[in-house]
């Protein structure tokens, strides 16, 4: 059997279902029994790292697993046990608004006193801190726009032409240099991170594997397009104003020019980004399939949701000075900064 030679390699396990499904992916032993997976946390540790995992082979894979894990029928099936576990708790744990509407509109006002991690960062944010935002983040802007590309064979007309547009800005405009993924990597280049996809995965919490796991689960399921729709409109709407603070952050704290670079390509293009996903992507799929409202919604919120479990998951760690990811910088990325 065929092994990837190229790839990240397999992280740590954080658990009974995240071992055995590295085991499986190794031919090193079982997959995890049913009632295993049943009773893990569905925002936990174990869970999200298994899930990702299993996500993972259809991006880039890792290292020595086999290409054909991908379709894997016994995998497939533990994935969709696991996608149910997190599913089921997001529509349970998510306030979802009355309407597209609704939720499009609080999304659209910004306070007045934001708490977030992005108004920490801008305001008294220390270099190091910065530093493990983007060692959390680079799990998915080292592969920005590429879940949200599952959906554009799901998509026609007026909501598939919006989309292709702007997931053509994100991967550059035909660039390479101008890939968001690349200007990512720029600017951990910038803070000294290593810029090797998938280098953090064993550093960044549970809470951040989530924000990634759903966008590759609303991605890969056709009956979640919707969903997925939400999801994008709600990171194009946020991701201006958001990034106008972490370019801030990153010119308080002298991280670089790239660094600074990569949040101000973000401000301009994703306030264009905003108005086309909220008319034409979001209202085109609205006069193809209005019954797609409420899972519109659910996309939307459950975005929302999450993020808010990343950043106080994160600002509960820095407020007290203790690091929020799970292994520490090396000594020698810190020298490269020094």
């Amino acid at each position: 059997m065929a092994h990837d030679s190229q790839g990240p390699r397999l992280p740590v396990t954080r658990g009974p279902v995240s071992a055995a499904v590295h085991g499986y992916l190794t031919g090193a032993g079982p997959l995890p029994p049913a009632e295993t997976v049943a009773s893990a946390s569905p925002y936990g540790d174990d869970l999200q790292l298994a899930l990702y995992l299993c996500y993972e082979l259809h991006y880039r894979g890792f290292a020595g697993v086999p290409p054909d894990r991908e379709w894997d029928p016994a995998l497939l099936r533990v994935r969709a046990a696991l996608e149910h576990r997190f599913l089921t708790a997001l529509r349970e744990d998510t306030p979802v608004h009355d309407s597209v509407e609704d939720a499009l509109a609080e999304l659209l006002v910004e306070p007045v006193e934001g708490t977030g991690v992005s108004h920490f960062l801008a305001a008294e944010g220390e270099l190091w801190q910065v530093r493990e935002y983007a060692a959390q983040r680079s799990l998915y802007h080292l592969k920005e726009a590429d879940p949200h590309a599952w959906v554009l064979p799901r998509l026609w007309g007026r909501a598939k032409a919006a989309m292709a547009a702007v997931e053509f800005d994100e991967w550059g405009g035909g660039r390479p240099e101008r890939v968001h993924a690349q200007l990512f990597a720029d600017l951990m280049t910038d803070l000294g991170l290593d810029t090797t996809y998938g280098r953090y995965l064993d550093a960044a919490c549970a809470e951040t594997l989530a924000t990634v796991n759903m966008m590759s689960l609303f991605g890969l399921h056709r009956s979640l397009r919707g969903a997925l729709v939400g999801h994008f409109a709600a990171v194009e709407i946020t991701s201006s104003p958001g990034s106008r603070r972490l370019a801030q952050a990153m010119r308080r704290v002298d991280a670089g020019p790239a660094a600074v670079h990569f949040y101000d390509e973000h401000v301009e293009a994703d306030a264009v980004h905003e108005q086309v996903v909220r008319h034409d992507v979001i209202g085109g799929l609205l006069v193809e399939e209005p019954h797609l409202a409420p899972d519109i919604t659910f996309g939307l919120d459950a975005t929302g949701y999450l993020e808010d479990r990343l950043g106080a998951r994160l600002l509960a760690a820095w407020r007290t000075g203790e690091s929020s990811l799970r292994t520490p910088i090396t000594d020698r990325e810190k020298a490269d900064i020094s």
